[in-house]
This record gives structure tokens, C-alpha cells and sequence, in this order.
């Protein structure tokens, strides 16, 4: 009877932690803008160091939250401002093993360290447009300014 009892509370530790999981999931993406991605979060290993996750854009920030995390806060933000793709390249080496054929690898520049995002082609695309946009009236540091002639 012991036995059992112990079983019962083992599955019910069990459950709480999934409800858990899925109601953090669920209060992080209640806005939508979400995009899956993977973030590598150690260089240590070639190849190694990808934590899976998902991004939610923000104003001018993507907050990455790790899949299988309880915390409410991102990992890692990126700002808009002062992050630059410096390379694009496809899964290379034991990558290729962790990552949906489809994905793409984009090495960046922020403020504080480079990062490199791994995310769907199609995603890439709706990234670099969400990097380049400006909101109406604001200047971009990363557009030239250019004097034109009156005419």
C-alpha cells in the first residue's frame, strides 16, 4: 500500500509539472509574434551548445525563452537597435543531427557578445525585415542619410 501511495504522488508531481510547463508556454505566447528558434548558448563544442525555444517580438526586442524552462523571463533579449547578421549559413557537422533540414544559422552582432539564431528559411525572412524596419519618423543607424538636390 506503501508502494502506492508513493507511485501516487510521484504521477502527481509529474502532472503538476507538465500543467506547469504548458501554462507558462501559454502566458509567454498569449501575444503572438512567436517564432521558433534555437539559440546557441555555448560555443565550447563545435557543433554542441543549442538550446531549442521560441521568440516573441516585442517592440524592438526578440525574447527568446527556452522550450523546456519554468522561467516567466526570457533568456536572452536582443534589441532591434545595434544587432547586425554578419553571416548565413546551414547546419554544419553534428547540427545537421539537432536542427530541421529547413533551418538556417545566422551569426550576429550585438551590443554585448555575438549570437548566432537558428531558424526556419521562412522565418529568416520575416527576421531581417523585422531588423531592418523603422518605425514612421524614427531614423535607422543603418540606413545612409543622403542630401538629395532640391529640385
Amino acid at each position: 500500500m506503501l508502494v502506492l501511495k508513493w507511485i501516487g504522488v510521484g504521477v502527481l508531481i509529474l502532472l503538476v509539472t507538465i500543467a506547469v510547463l504548458f501554462v507558462r508556454r501559454a502566458l509567454v505566447t498569449r501575444a503572438g509574434g512567436i517564432i521558433r528558434l534555437s539559440v546557441r548558448v555555448s560555443t565550447l563544442l563545435d557543433g554542441r551548445g543549442w538550446s531549442p525555444g521560441f521568440g516573441r517580438f516585442v517592440g524592438d526586442e526578440l525574447r527568446c525563452y527556452r522550450m523546456f524552462s519554468f522561467a516567466l523571463r526570457p533568456k536572452r533579449v536582443l534589441s532591434r537597435r545595434g544587432l547586425g547578421v554578419d553571416l548565413r549559413r546551414l547546419p554544419e557537422g553534428q547540427e545537421r543531427l539537432i536542427m530541421p533540414a529547413d533551418w538556417i544559422i545566422l551569426r550576429c552582432t550585438n551590443r554585448h557578445a555575438p549570437v548566432e539564431i537558428a531558424m526556419a528559411e521562412s522565418t529568416v525572412t520575416g527576421f531581417l525585415s523585422w531588423l531592418e524596419a523603422v518605425p514612421p519618423g524614427a531614423a535607422s543607424p543603418r540606413l545612409a542619410v543622403h542630401d538629395w538636390p532640391a529640385a
